[in-house]
């Protein structure tokens, strides 16, 4: 008889994007007359900037001639990607080698594989709230997780604990969900911190582009001795609308090594490099070309023009906030609003709420850990229109409720 996971019967059985998606649905079929508005899940609405389609395009055609044809491509990814990778990291001053460059179809996809590197007995610390994959995929592999508490008292960005051990420690900035960004000084503590115990730090920047001030870190790799104790994952999905087209990239130091039992010195970079010839067949060429466009001055314009739309929603959204005295974290240097449920509601309960009273969508917050209770995430990735409707919806159910 064949004998499955068992660890999976530890995981929650839905997915948390995946109930929202259900409640939503029997919503509208039950209320067809009554369009929602989605403020909940990450997914934006501005369409890809027109030199990124422009390059696809050529790019497709190149796939319909033989002297351009491209078949199966370097699992690691193009060197004409990674090259403008590595000239994206110089920009804001961190250093890297486009061998330690690794494409991918996106963050997600790599936070979750990352874990066949590591052995079961290795003890996980991940900050509640969090992004749920750090915590699911390391459920179905069986590992021990501790947790940090992230709350009000520190702003959501849990430094680490001298009397805690942990062997690999997930960080997120600008954090999914609560919008908080660390410092420069704060990623030291932690890169301390992973140095003392022989960790390794699994950095997720995805939000990377929505940081305005220079001052706060836009990689973990700016930090002194994080190419000793980091990896580095991002993603294209927010930074140029790439969640339907999917592509992304991790970066794994030449630095990162450590000891078998043996004594057998076992290289992180090299390792990957070999799960990924045997497990994926890298991102597609097409995309991949619409990936370089990304990283001319003509991209990064585009891009950036996107997430001045987005940064200007979440100024929508706070407004009301500040309106109403509802206290809330993020939205300045994220797309996420982190707000408290009104009246003391329970998050779910203040989801169904806004979903039945006035049809707008959010995520509760008790879906990303136990510190979520009582608070919950609006995005800012909605059109201008619907964002001011969602916001003037949530006004009358206000006055209505908690006036």
């Amino acid at each position: 008889m064949a004998r499955l996971n068992e660890n999976y019967l530890n995981v929650k059985e839905s997915y948390l994007f995946v109930e929202i998606a259900n409640r939503v649905s029997k919503f509208e079929k039950e209320n067809p007359d009554k369009p929602v508005i989605r403020l909940g899940i990450g997914d934006v609405t501005r369409p890809l900037p027109p030199i990124v389609v422009k390059a696809m395009e050529e790019a497709s055609a190149d796939q319909g001639r033989a002297d351009t044809f491209h078949g199966y491509g370097p699992e690691q990814g193009y060197l004409f990607l990674r090259e403008a990778v590595q000239n994206y990291y110089k920009s804001f001053g961190a250093s890297i080698g486009t061998d330690e460059i690794f494409i991918s179809d996106g963050a997600k996809s790599d936070t979750g594989n990352i874990t066949d590197l590591f052995a079961q007995d290795n003890i996980v610390l991940v900050p509640d709230p969090v992004y749920p994959v750090y915590v699911d995929t390391n459920t179905m592999d069986g590992r021990k997780l501790i947790y940090m508490s992230g709350n009000a008292e520190n702003d959501f960005l849990p430094m680490p604990d001298p009397s805690v051990h942990a062997d690999i420690i997930y960080l997120c900035s600008p954090n999914n969900p609560t919008g908080a960004v660390y410092s420069k000084e704060q990623l030291k503590e932690w890169v301390d911190y992973a140095l003392a115990n022989n960790a390794i730090i699994l950095f997720d920047s995805a939000y990377e582009s929505f940081i305005s001030d220079p001052s706060l870190p836009r990689s973990i790799f700016v930090v002194e001795g994080a190419r000793k104790c980091a990896i580095e994952f991002c993603s294209l999905s927010k930074t140029a609308g790439f969640t339907g087209t999917r592509c992304g990239y991790t970066v794994v130091p030449k630095e990162l090594v450590f000891p078998a039992a043996d004594g057998t010195e076992m290289s992180v970079n090299k390792m990957w490099l070999r799960r990924q010839c045997t497990k994926f067949n890298g991102a597609s060429y097409i995309v991949q070309k619409g990936a370089e466009a990304v990283f001319t001055p003509e991209g990064l314009a585009a891009c950036h023009e996107n997430t001045e739309y987005y940064q200007e929603n979440a100024r929508i959204i706070a407004k009301t906030l500040d309106r109403y005295g509802i206290r809330y974290f993020g939205g300045t240097h994220s797309p996420y609003i982190w707000m408290e449920c009104p009246g003391h509601m329970a998050s779910w309960d203040f989801f169904d709420l806004l979903l039945n009273e006035v049809q707008v969508v959010g995520t509760p917050g008790e879906g990303f850990g136990e510190n979520g209770k009582g608070y919950f995430r609006l995005t800012s990735f909605n059109t201008h229109e619907n964002t001011q409707a969602a916001m003037d919806r949530l006004a009358s159910l206000m006055e209505k409720h908690f006036k």
